[in-house]
């Protein structure tokens, strides 16, 4: 049986949690970190730069931004990490949607870039961890699982190619009966274990980040939605009790927001995801179902994914609605898909269930770019929003900076829009992804 490395320094010794109002009700909202009350925008306000949502984009590059020593201030229509920020899988990992795009758009730039896009997010969340001692849950170690045979040789290659720039220590290829030491289920043939991915609690990460913004001098403005962007040499942000005038505006509200359709339009495609989280369970059974706690997901285009919680519960989500919309029943929708990969858990008790919206985006790069000189946006992450979050947000604040160099690069890719509203557009996208869906079936 292959080793697993000691825990990586990066892990952090989490505070006991408490519970924070104003979020939907999931385990992480339920196990969250202390929270300030919210404070809405009122009445003007000035800053160097302003920042439309308070998820990962947003607080991300907020916190970028104050490092750096910018007046900031986030305007949120909920509270921060509100949305997928604040509910999402909690897996960080070197995959990257969209890789044959940019290898294809960016030529003999893509190595690089991608080798940038693999790590530097993974970089930047530890070392925030560790400077503004974040209580996240952040672990190392990750499975991707492959669930058929002609899933394997792309696997393999991807494990080698790690392997060969210099990961052997942290990444090992386990298949056969090696393979059921790392994850206690029949539903997969091979994986790749990987010690350099990982998974956290990320409504802590995102609360730690902008209470950390917080105190390097960024206004937060939650339960304040954005009604308007007004343009000009200073654009400022409107809602209905506020407004802040801003050098730049950074739109970075992702799936829940609909502002400056008329520029965006036909670009982004809410889909809905779905977790589950069971009771509590023993060490035994921990032992045999995940026993190194790996956060794991499999190699179908729509995936499973689940990873063991600090309590021993096993948070899984499984599927993806393309439509946007979300089961009537969440429990009947996700048990089957359970019991798929883990049969002696058909008849857990679930404690926690809950949808969120994803921004999708026709070929998985996220899209930066301009609506005017003095606005910006970001979105687009396709469900790997995590690490790509930090990353734009560094590429942000260095634009912000004069140094345009990776937010050009994300910005040049060329994007398909359909011609369509959200509604109709993701009725196409879910027609489309049903090609995939019988491809991961048959």
């Amino acid at each position: 049986m292959t080793q697993a490395p000691a825990q990586a320094a990066a892990d952090a010794t989490d505070a006991p949690a408490t519970a924070v109002e104003g979020y939907p009700a999931t385990y992480y909202a339920a196990t969250a970190n202390s929270a300030p009350p919210p404070t809405p925008l009122s009445g003007e306000a000035d800053a160097d730069v302003a920042i439309i949502g308070g998820g990962f984009t947003g607080v991300a590059t907020a916190l970028s931004m104050a490092e750096r020593g910018h007046a900031v201030v986030v305007v949120e229509a909920d509270r921060v990490g509100w949305g997928a920020s604040g509910r999402n899988g909690g897996q960080f990992t070197d995959s990257i949607a969209g890789e044959a795009t940019l290898r294809r758009q960016l030529g003999a730039e893509a190595e690089a870039f991608l080798w940038h896009l693999r790590w530097s997010g993974h970089e930047l969340i530890e070392e925030r961890v560790r400077r503004y001692a974040i209580a996240c849950d952040l672990r190392h170690g990750h499975l991707r699982a492959a669930k058929k045979r002609r899933q394997v040789p792309g696997l393999r290659a991807d494990y080698e190619a790690l392997a060969s720039r210099g990961l052997g220590d942290q990444v090992a290829w386990v298949e056969g009966a090696e393979l059921r030491d790392w994850i206690g289920s029949e539903a997969y043939v091979a994986g790749l274990v990987n010690w350099r991915n990982g998974h956290l609690h990320p409504l802590n990460l995102c609360l730690g980040e902008a209470e950390a913004a917080r105190s390097l001098g960024a206004r937060i403005f939650e339960h304040s939605p954005v009604r308007r962007v007004e343009y000009g040499p200073r654009p400022a942000v409107v809602t209905d009790a506020g407004r802040v005038t801003a050098d730049t505006v950074i739109l970075a509200g992702n799936a829940y927001h609909e502002l400056e359709q008329r520029a965006l339009r036909g670009m982004l495609f809410p889909a809905s995801s779905h977790i589950v989280v069971t009771e509590p369970l023993s060490d035994d059974c921990i032992r045999a179902l995940n026993p190194h706690r790996l956060a794991v997901y499999d190699c179908n285009h729509i995936i499973d994914y689940y990873r063991v919680t600090p309590d021993n519960r096993l948070l899984f989500g499984a599927g993806c609605s393309y439509t946007g919309r979300d089961p009537a029943d969440i429990d009947a929708a996700m048990r089957p898909l359970l019991a798929g990969v883990f049969p002696q858990l058909r008849d857990v008790r679930i404690d926690y269930r809950w949808g969120g919206r994803i921004g999708i985006v026709l070929n998985r790069v996220p899209q930066l770019g301009r609506i005017s000189p003095h606005v910006w946006y970001a979105q687009g992450y396709s469900g790997h929003g995590i690490c790509l979050t930090h990353i734009v947000g560094e590429a942000l604040a260095d634009a912000v900076d004069g140094d345009t160099a990776r937010f050009e690069q994300f910005a040049r890719i060329r994007h398909k829009r359909l011609p369509v509203g959200r509604t109709a557009g993701s009725a196409v996208v879910a027609l489309g992804m049903l090609y995939y869906r019988l491809l991961d079936k048959f």
